[in-house]
């Protein structure tokens, strides 16, 4: 039965000369597990909110949506809270009361169901979704996976036809994520919830996906199979291609025939059958690294929030060579946030020292560290705009800090947000505002930059423009230190790596040695290739090392 009719839909924000939307047209049959990919800023968004009324943006729509057969704005309002569920990108943004149970809770009672049935929901819910543990918590006590873990248990509770998800990993560590995703595929496979979800974390949904949907420029360039939307994005030179899962990249690197592996149980199998004379186990020639003056330093780093509240840090000491690019992994909750806010003078600690290009930053004063020395990218870069629209959020901090009109030019060209100067910053998709948050932290030319989880909401294109731009700052002797859960993009891309872990750095080494080493926290790559190459950790290295053994 189809659920979703979508008929040449189009929407433009107010004002805006660009349409988010432009003649989409889309099926969605009961039980279908959709997976919404495509560059920050295609319409993802926007194309899910549409199919919510009560979360739809506002501007100028046409075109048709049916629902069961019915123009969707015809539906009645609690048929839709009923049976249409969302879970945002956010954690935060959804969570409204004070209680894990209450949370479970809240939907049921805006239903109107009697107390003994709300019990037993939340009670099947919490068993369903193996949060019973903390089923008495406070919601702001709870790790970034559990928060979202709730929201998706919140949704599901009133058991709804059809899941809409947008970018409900962007935020989790990997276990987490995973743990999410499992959860949903349960949702998906033994409730027959239609689930449609948009993510650039592919490498784990994509292999359960029914269906792929790409979107770009508003318009949706391929639907089918995950196989065959990899094979268009391939065949034509897509940007997009960038995000298919490791084991499609490695197929295709390799220019193999028969049925293209998704997921890494298949592309071990395939890459065990393309190697299956293989005798040795060779490995990737891992290159010196220039010993360096540290940027950054601390010493038996120590912080807690409040005077009787857990150490959040614990005699933590870390060492960041200059011009270098520093990334520092962890579960949700290990302090990683906290790090960056003690190193960026937002915070101080309790006791041990932070030492930055080899002085105290104590004995910075506030204006120093801040005009030149240290800028901080926070993961919610909403808390930098204050203007109306980003053509003046730009031109105001570039005219604070002396900053040449064709210099603000130069950094919107390199942070690829020229077309976005007349919208306003809270309409901007995630990933745009990670970018004009970029943008205006480069103004001020920090020689440390600091970034929170800058990876989240962008797309396979950008990732590759912020590690050049990333390089290019390294170059010129700026050091980058990053907090992220994305583990490609660190591993492709960082020149060293640390684990954050019960407040401590438990383990820092240069990047590639650091990921071949670890288990979960590591690339679908290195999964795939672990029986057969002693350290390859990015698809390239694994494809490099299959062609030399076949050449052998």
């Amino acid at each position: 039965m189809v659920l979703f009719e979508i008929k040449n839909l189009s929407f433009s924000y107010p004002e805006a000369e660009k349409k988010a939307l432009d003649c989409i047209s889309l099926t969605v049959k009961e039980g279908e597990l959709i997976v919404l990919c495509g560059p920050s800023g295609c319409g993802k968004t926007t194309l899910l909110r549409s199919l919510k009324p009560p979360a739809a943006p506002h501007g100028s729509r046409d075109g048709e949506i049916l629902y069961r057969g019915i123009p969707l704005n015809e539906v009645p309002d609690r048929r839709l809270a009923e049976e249409i569920g969302f879970v945002f990108q956010n954690p935060d943004n959804q969570i409204v009361t004070d209680k894990v149970w209450h949370e479970l809770s809240f939907t049921l009672e805006s239903l109107g169901l009697d107390s003994a049935a709300i019990r037993r929901r939340t009670a099947e819910m919490s068993g369903f979704f193996g949060i019973s543990g903390w089923f008495e918590h406070d919601t702001a006590d709870l790790s970034g996976g559990q928060k979202q873990l709730l929201n998706l248990a919140a949704a599901a509770a009133a058991s709804p036809k059809v899941l809409l998800l947008d970018e409900p990993t962007a935020q989790l560590d990997p276990v987490a994520a995973a743990d999410f995703f499992s959860a949903l595929l349960r949702i998906s496979r033994e409730l027959g919830t239609t689930v449609i979800l948009s993510e650039q974390r592919l490498e784990e949904i994509l292999p359960y996906a029914d269906r792929a949907a790409v979107m770009e420029n508003g318009r949706i360039i391929a639907d089918g199979t995950p196989q065959a939307v990899g094979k268009h994005l391939k065949e034509s030179a897509n940007g997009m291609y960038g995000a298919m899962p490791s084991a499609m990249k490695i197929y295709y690197g390799l220019d193999s025939v028969g049925e293209c592996p998704v997921s890494v149980r298949d592309g071990r199998r395939f890459l065990g059958e393309y190697l299956k004379d293989l005798s040795n186990r060779p490995s990737v020639e891992r290159k010196k690294t220039e010993e360096k003056a540290p940027a950054i330093e601390t010493r038996d780093l120590w912080f807690r929030y409040e005077k009787d509240s857990p150490d959040i840090l614990k005699s933590l000491n870390l060492t960041v060579p200059s011009g270098s690019f520093f990334a520092v992994t962890g579960a949700n909750g290990s302090g990683k946030s906290t790090l960056l806010s003690l190193l960026s003078g937002l915070l101080k600690p309790c006791r041990g020292n932070i030492r930055l290009e080899g002085k105290k930053i104590s004995k910075y004063s506030q204006s120093e560290l801040y005009s030149g020395i240290v800028s901080l990218l926070p993961q919610s870069p909403q808390a930098l705009f204050t203007k109306s629209t980003l053509k003046e959020e730009l031109e105001e901090a570039a005219k604070a800090r002396g900053v040449s009109e064709a210099r603000l030019d130069e950094i919107r060209r390199l942070t690829d947000i020229k077309e976005l100067s007349d919208r306003h910053p809270y309409d901007l998709s995630g990933g745009e505002q990670q970018r004009a948050a970029l943008a205006e932290l480069l103004l001020s030319e920090p020689r440390i930059l600091l970034l929170d989880e800058p990876t989240k909401g962008i797309d396979a294109v950008y990732k590759s423009k912020l590690a050049g731009i990333i390089k290019r700052l390294c170059r010129n002797g700026t050091t980058v230190l990053t907090v992220s859960h994305d583990i490609e993009f660190c591993a492709e891309y960082a020149d060293f790596c640390a684990m954050l872990f019960d407040g401590k750095i438990i383990a820092s080494a240069p990047a590639r040695d650091f990921f071949a080493g670890n288990t979960f926290y590591t690339t679908a790559a290195n999964r795939i290739s672990r029986d057969y190459f002693s350290n390859a950790v990015t698809n390239d290295e694994v494809v490099e090392l299959c062609r030399k053994q076949k050449e052998n």
